[in-house]
Parts: structure tokens; sequence; C-alpha cells
């Protein structure tokens, strides 16, 4: 499973993130990959997600953004499985 991860520098809110992903990382039954992506490298990320961070996306569907949970993160990826 690949799981990309929308974050900005200085973001409190990415870092309690990174937690919550983690936990689900360890806690999910299939291998997790998470790719760390960065909106200020890239002009249009940062336009497109700058008041939305964190975000956390699998196969290009937005699981959630703002405040990232544990069980909301399970819950979604079961829908899509």
């Amino acid at each position: 499973m690949n799981i990309k991860f929308y974050i900005g520098r200085n973001c409190g809110l990415c870092e309690d993130a990174k937690y919550q992903l983690e936990f689900f990382k360890e806690t999910f039954e299939k291998p997790v990959n998470i790719e760390t992506i960065h909106i200020e490298d890239n002009d249009y990320l940062l336009n497109e997600y700058m008041l939305r961070i964190p975000i956390v996306m699998y196969q290009d569907k937005i699981l959630q953004e703002g405040n990232i949970d544990f069980v909301t993160l399970l819950e979604e990826v079961e829908k899509l499985s």
C-alpha cells in the first residue's frame, strides 16, 4: 500500500499527523509505504493545498486532510479495499 502524505514546514498538524500515520503503518495488516511530499517544493501543490495540509492520499483519493486520526484512516482504506 502506497500512501502520499502532503505536508508543510513548521506545520504543527503535520507533526501530529506523522504520529497517526506511523501508528497506522505499524498496525495495518499489509505493508505500508509512506511518501512524504513537502508542498513548498512545488508551486502547484503549494497553491492547491496550502490551507488544507496535512493531507493523506491513497490511490489518488484524499483519505483525510487537516486533523488526521488513525481510526478514520482505517475506515477510509477499508472502504477502498
